[in-house]
Parts: structure tokens; C-alpha cells; sequence
């Protein structure tokens, strides 16, 4: 299953929609606008919410949670002792571990179950500016779980590079 994702749209308080290859808009990413922390509904056609993004308050490091039904699905955030910055680790609530690695500043990036991808995010294969594409492998994959990760390690690892940013421009 191959989704597009219209990023020039993409931040907290803008709606943006993930279409199919046909350009059939399939799932709605709602972004809630004058929140403390950020917040996204990942809804279908019809409106459902079908999981919630957010990002958790009290934390060391930054971490997002996915939940499915008012219940914690997953928790998501920065590899620590990882030699590559761009590595992230996605803990489900059964213990289940995914691995997110790759060049997420690029959006070119995998997600991993125990060394089988998942999902490949990637602009490599779009013509389509501001546009990046996720290749779900698996026809069994829990598809709005694996879109809510690819949204969360994006929204983290912008948020970071943010912060890195800003710091250098203190420094000046």
C-alpha cells in the first residue's frame, strides 16, 4: 500500500490528508491548534478518530504517545545510545518493539519489527514537492499504528532540530 502525505500543510493546528496512490484521500491527520503540548486525531473518510497523537507532558526526553480508544497504544521517542541521531524507538503496549532509523529530517526513513521493515518513508521516488510517500509492506501491517509513527518521529525529530538550531543562533 503506498500513501501519500502532503507536507507543506504539516503542523499542529493545520489538517492535512494522506491519499492513496489514485489520490483518493483515505485518512485526515487533524491537528489540534491551542493545546499545551502537541495533539493529532488520525481520522478515516467518515470522521472516525481512528488513533490520537500526542505528546507527552512530563518527560526527560521528548516522547510521544499513540493511543487507540482512550488507551495507550504506543510510546514513542529517541533511541538513547544510538550512534545514529536519527533512531527512535517505538514501544507498544504488549512490549512489542518497533525501530524507526534513517534520515528523518529527509523523510527517508524505515520502520522495523525485529529486522523486517514495515513501512519505508521516502521523497526518493515523488515528483511532487513538499510530498513524501509511505510504503506499507506488510498487507497485514495495523496501518493507522505505523502512519501515527511516521507522523510522531517526524514531529520529534523537527522539534529537536528546532531546538539545535536555535540554540546555535543563543550562541551568536
Amino acid at each position: 500500500m503506498r500513501l501519500l502525505v502532503r507536507e507543506r500543510l504539516f503542523g499542529v493546528g493545520d489538517d492535512y490528508w494522506i491519499e492513496d496512490a489514485d489520490g483518493r484521500k483515505l485518512f485526515l491527520v487533524d491537528g489540534k491548534a491551542m493545546r499545551l503540548r502537541d495533539t493529532f486525531e488520525l481520522k478515516d473518510t467518515d470522521g472516525q478518530v481512528l488513533v490520537e497523537i500526542r505528546q507527552k507532558l512530563i518527560s526527560l526526553r521528548d516522547t510521544m504517545l499513540i493511543e487507540r480508544n482512550g488507551e495507550e497504544l504506543a510510546k514513542i521517542k529517541r533511541k538513547r545510545l544510538s550512534l545514529l541521531r536519527n533512531h527512535y524507538r517505538v514501544v507498544l503496549v504488549d512490549g512489542t518493539e518497533l525501530d524507526v532509523s534513517g534520515k528523518i529530517l529527509d523523510r527517508e526513513f524505515a520502520i522495523d519489527y525485529d529486522g523486517e521493515l514495515l513501512a519505508q518513508i521516502s521523497r526518493r521516488w515523488l515528483t511532487v514537492r513538499d510530498t513524501y510517500g509511505v510504503d506499507i509492506v506488510r498487507e497485514d501491517a495495523d496501518v493507522p499504528l505505523l502512519l501515527a509513527v511516521a507522523v510522531c518521529v517526524i514531529v520529534l525529530a523537527d522539534k529537536e532540530h528546532n531546538k539545535d538550531h536555535d540554540k546555535g543562533h543563543d550562541e551568536d
